[in-house]
């Protein structure tokens, strides 16, 4: 069946109308002309699987990855860089009702500062879109940049010299399950983190990875597929470093950092900007992202995080900053006195704030909110609960993701004058 690509889903396929089917097809750009073949059922919607592009849309650019169409990693190459941040502004619109400005990533390759790659019998690289059991083979990541080329060609002359076993993703077994590349992109700084099932990896290792500042090997006991694991050997530096401004994070392998070190540093810089007062609660202060960088611009921080190892990292952090900062151990549902602060920051994970963390804030009644999100649909649902006590006063959005359809939010949130 033939049909027209009218515009962009949520999630970034191309929209088509066959009958009183819409049918999504991904790596599509509206304007383009596709012949549907097959198709099937994923998570209610209708997604084409067996197609051709028969007439292109004028409005594409030619992706600069050559696994693109088949990596699930980047479906927007094909769509000008200008388009992608429209296509967001529009996204953004309809889920929130008030318009949205989209800053442009300032690097849209080279920008990513991890990746995370699959090492199976089926191929070293990223899945295939739309499957787990299958990995698209890669020689190089264009958004990570030119060090994983380096990577993944000694990981590849380490297996074939030392007949390391890969994982099985079908059959949840093997020994060597991914490589997880980190970096600095402000320091140049690099780290190498393999991940295996229990066994025994070969001493010659470090040999291969001599040009990286920090290789790991980590354990991964469970069948869970997973691209973490319980350190068990390293080479090199114990951390490596990134600077976003004038601040120093301080990376490990478990370490949750923004994978954008580019456009971390403006999503840093509208935290700051929107912060009042002098006194500053960071709720779900991971690393001591937001909260080392406000400490050092004089606000009294205290942090608290639910995850014991990053509530160690942030520390460190404040130590080498030479910053006063507390960070603690918490959940985020039970922090008590929220009412004390001049401001409080949220950075809640994909599925939004706690019912019982938004009942406390409408209590105490903390004069501002700094709201930062990665889901603007869990973000908008938790907007309007708050809206009873409080007024949206600015939002931005951030494209820390450049390719894909995902977009980061702030919003600046002021308590209401009472009646």
């Amino acid at each position: 069946m033939r049909a027209s690509v009218e515009r962009l889903s949520e999630e970034g396929f191309g929209e088509a109308n066959v009958g009183k089917k819409t049918i999504l097809v991904p790596f599509t750009s509206p304007g383009d002309v596709v012949e549907i073949k097959r198709w099937h059922r994923e998570k209610k919607r209708l997604v084409a699987h067996d197609y051709e592009i028969v007439e292109f849309s004028p409005n594409r650019v030619e992706p600069a990855c050559r696994y693109f169409g088949r990596c699930g990693g980047c479906l927007l190459q094909h769509i000008p860089y200008k388009e992608q941040i429209k296509f967001k502004e529009e996204k953004l619109a309809h889920l929130l009702n008030v318009e949205v400005e989209v800053l442009p990533s300032p690097k849209i390759y080279g920008h990513r500062n991890r990746i995370d790659v699959a090492t199976t019998t089926s191929g070293i690289g990223f899945r295939r879109r739309g499957t787990w059991w299958d990995v698209v083979e890669i020689e190089e990541c264009k958004v990570f940049g030119e060090n994983s080329k380096k990577a993944l060609s000694a990981l590849r002359e380490f297996i074939e010299d030392f007949r390391i076993q890969l994982w099985d993703l079908k059959k949840s077994e093997g020994f060597l399950r991914y490589i997880v590349l980190r970096e600095g992109k402000f320091t140049g700084e690099l780290m190498a983190n393999l991940v295996t099932s229990t066994g025994k990896l070969p001493e010659e290792v470090s040999h291969y990875f001599d040009f990286v500042d920090s290789l790991y090997w980590s354990i991964n006991e469970t069948k869970s597929d997973v691209s973490y694991g319980e350190p068990r050997k390293s080479w090199g530096m114990e951390f490596i470093r990134e600077k976003l401004d004038n601040v120093i994070y301080l990376i490990h392998p478990n370490s949750f950092f923004q994978t954008n070190s580019y456009q971390a540093v403006n999503l840093l810089k509208k935290v700051a900007e929107f912060v009042e007062g002098e006194k500053v609660l960071d709720l779900y202060s991971g690393v001591g992202t937001f909260g080392i960088y406000l400490a050092k611009r004089g606000f009294k921080v205290e942090g608290v995080e639910i995850n014991p190892f990053a509530v160690g990292m942030a520390k460190k952090n404040a130590e080498i900053n030479n910053v006063e900062a507390e960070f603690r151990v918490g959940a985020d549902k039970d922090v008590e006195n929220l009412g004390i602060y001049d401001t409080v920051i949220v950075d809640p994970p994909r599925a939004g704030l706690h019912p019982k963390l938004i009942r406390k804030i409408l209590k105490d009644s903390p004069e501002n909110l700094v709201y930062v999100s990665c889901n603007p649909k869990t973000f908008a649902e938790n907007v309007e609960k708050l809206k009873e006590r409080y007024s949206l006063e600015s939002i931005i959005g951030l494209d820390m993701f450049p390719h894909t359809p995902h977009v980061e939010l702030i919003a600046k949130l002021s308590l209401k004058g009472e009646l």
